[in-house]
């Protein structure tokens, strides 16, 4: 792809796609009274957690449900209540439908870049969840689309509408506790195998599998569940770093002040102690090469010790960011704990949570200006953009055992203190180093304007993905 990154942030046709607007969007604009028609696309936990929080707004009414498993769909309905919403397996109909203004999001991650574009291009506003897309590729379309068509597109990464961190945030980069000198991430929650199948399973008669593979393959189900632990499989998941990455990356891009996808990105990481169908690593630790601070991503679903039930923590933090700075550190997530240089507290920051994220979102719908989202597509494209960085060096890497891998790694000063950390932690976890394989990724050296790995093709091809008929996204906005 040849457009460079600045080219595609670059707003385009706006007065042509606002003269196409819906008349019903036109009129929310005119009027702050007129009520906002919002339609949820996926509905299982995340789905209806949007539904319950856009059904409590005033001047918005969840006017239509969609999800391809109709026994979802049903309970979904029947918690609205007398709302008598409009219900689709299908979310073409749902673009079809011109009295909808808006949708949101929470599909699987690989449906996540089609379904924006093609509400945008049909006139309608998106809250899409985390990650936005399964590819950089997939974000930068939709970036293009959201330009394209005037939509506003906001992100689920909500903590960016908690205004504390945001003051928290800015005074760090300002030096309250002097330079920031690190960015250390962590998400360090315990799960367990998702099993082992024998053969190609039975798909839930309820489920329209062709509309819920969509994009993806539509090959036999090699899993037991079909919903969620999609995670854990490279054809339509991101693994725990595409899950819950997106949210930590966000903020430790936030605070350090980047504006860009890191110049350079090296993986570490495996799937250990699971016999199971999962492909994505559930131990992984990820160097994103921004300077002057770098980010340190460790993703860790194993526990603290093996047959303990509790994670690692990091400075009292299992999921959040630990910015160390010269004169101390900050830790935490929804809210933390600012520290001098001797661990003793200076402040508690008191976060929100992000809860109002939604509502920001519906007050850009109706001022219809994208400048007063705290999280526009542009955001979500590089945070989630991060998790894809360190998937592809992960993919691209090749096996040794751990213990050759700390070998390996010794002489990499600035990562080599973290991987013993992780060594330490496989082996508390009864992970045999002389024989457990970890993938070490190369250091893959990206572009940051143009978006591309230089003279890697290897990695380029894993910027994007193919598509299934009829349901590939279009070559160009």
């Amino acid at each position: 792809m040849k457009t460079t990154r600045r080219a595609i942030l670059k707003s385009t046709a706006a007065a042509a796609a606002t003269a196409s607007l819906p008349t019903v969007l036109r009129a929310a604009n005119d009027s702050p009274n007129n009520t906002i028609q919002v339609a949820i696309i996926g509905l299982r936990g995340k789905g209806k957690q949007h539904m319950q929080m856009f059904k409590a707004m005033d001047g918005v009414r969840v006017a239509a449900l969609c999800d391809p498993d109709r026994n979802i769909l049903a309970a979904r309905a029947k918690e609205l209540g007398d709302l008598q919403a409009k219900t689709h397996t299908d979310l073409r109909r749902v673009m079809d439908d011109k009295e909808l203004d808006a949708v949101v999001i929470a599909t699987p991650n690989h449906w996540h870049a089609l379904a924006t574009i093609w509400a945008c291009q049909a006139g309608k506003d998106v809250y899409v969840e985390k990650p936005v897309s399964y590819t950089i590729e997939e974000s930068r379309q939709m970036i293009a689309a959201a330009r394209q068509y005037d939509r506003i597109v906001q992100s689920g990464t909500q903590r960016r509408s908690d205004p504390a961190l945001a003051e928290t945030f800015t005074a760090l980069r300002k030096g309250e506790l002097g330079k920031i000198k690190q960015i250390r991430v962590c998400h360090y929650s315990v799960r367990g195998s998702i099993g082992k199948v024998k053969g190609a399973q039975a798909v839930p008669k309820h489920v329209d599998y062709d509309l819920w593979c969509g994009p993806s393959a539509k090959g036999p189900l090699m899993r037991k569940n079909l919903h969620y632990d999609w995670h854990w499989v490279w054809e339509t998941g991101n693994g725990e770093l595409g899950n819950n990455g997106p949210h930590e990356l966000d903020l430790a891009r936030w605070v350090g002040g980047y504006e860009t996808l890191a110049p350079g990105v090296v993986s570490v990481g495996g799937r250990f102690g699971w016999n199971d169908d999962g492909e994505t690593p559930n131990t992984h630790l990820v160097y994103y090469d921004y300077q002057p601070a770098p980010i340190i991503m460790e993703v860790r679903n194993l526990p603290a010790k093996k047959g303990m039930r509790t994670a690692d923590h990091y400075k009292g933090i299992r999921t959040g960011l630990v910015v160390e700075c010269e004169e101390g550190y900050f830790a935490g997530m929804d809210g933390g704990h600012l520290y001098d240089k001797d661990g003793k507290k200076i402040r508690q920051i008191v976060g929100n949570g992000g809860r109002t994220h939604q509502a920001n979102f519906i007050a850009a719908v109706r001022s219809r200006k994208r400048a007063d989202l705290n999280a526009e597509i542009a955001v979500g494209h590089l945070s989630c953009g991060l998790c894809h960085q360190g998937n592809i060096s992960h993919r691209l890497g090749n096996k040794h055992s751990i213990a050759e891998a700390r070998e390996m790694r010794k002489a990499d000063a600035p990562n080599a203190a973290t991987f013993d950390r992780m060594a330490a932690h496989l082996d508390a976890n009864g992970i045999d180093a002389t024989s457990a394989q970890i993938h070490l990724g190369p250091m893959l050296r990206f572009d940051p304007e143009a978006e591309r790995f230089p003279g890697n093709e290897e990695a380029n091809a894993l910027l994007g993905r193919a598509y299934r008929a009829p349901f590939a996204l279009p070559g160009k906005i």
